[in-house]
């Protein structure tokens, strides 16, 4: 029960993590350019808490490293993230989690786009919507319960 309510999806399907990044030597170049990639962009959010459950977004398959894209060229980031079930009621927070920890990990160069995975929920339409509008995410952000809520999927878990 999470608030007092029950779970919308009480038992779900859990994913392997994928492995560590391997760090390449021109990685550790201090002289070579530093170019983002979808790896670098997966890795930023594939640790991003579910707000309903103790589970990671990578561990439910919200994320996925093929549904990242990066033009670190033309400074724009897209990732693609599926609910756990078509009627998934967090998924505009789980979105909006994603995008304030992209926001606030990239340059400013960069145009981040957040959305739903086609076809994957019942409201994709209006949740990409809400995501693509500047200045609903930003108006969001005031409200000061729902940016503790976006705080706490993005803060580390304790291992207990």
């Amino acid at each position: 029960m999470v608030g007092g309510s029950q779970l919308e999806n009480a038992n779900p399907l859990i994913y392997r993590r994928a492995g560590e990044r391997q760090v390449t030597a021109q990685e550790e170049d201090e002289d070579a350019p530093d170019r983002i990639d979808d790896r670098e962009i997966f890795d930023l959010i594939r640790c991003i808490n579910d707000p309903e459950h103790p589970l990671t977004l990578e561990e439910l398959n919200v994320v996925e490293e093929i549904r990242v894209k990066v033009s670190d060229e033309e400074s724009t980031v897209a990732v693609e993230f599926t609910p756990t079930i078509p009627h998934c009621s967090m998924a505009t927070l789980i979105g909006l989690s994603i995008k304030v920890k992209l926001l606030r990990s990239l340059a400013e160069r960069f145009k981040v786009d957040v959305h739903i995975t086609p076809g994957t929920h019942a409201s994709e339409h209006a949740v990409n919507k809400q995501l693509a509008d500047t200045e609903r995410v930003a108006a969001a952000l005031e409200n000061s319960h729902l940016l503790e809520v976006v705080n706490q999927c993005l803060s580390a878990r304790s291992s207990a």
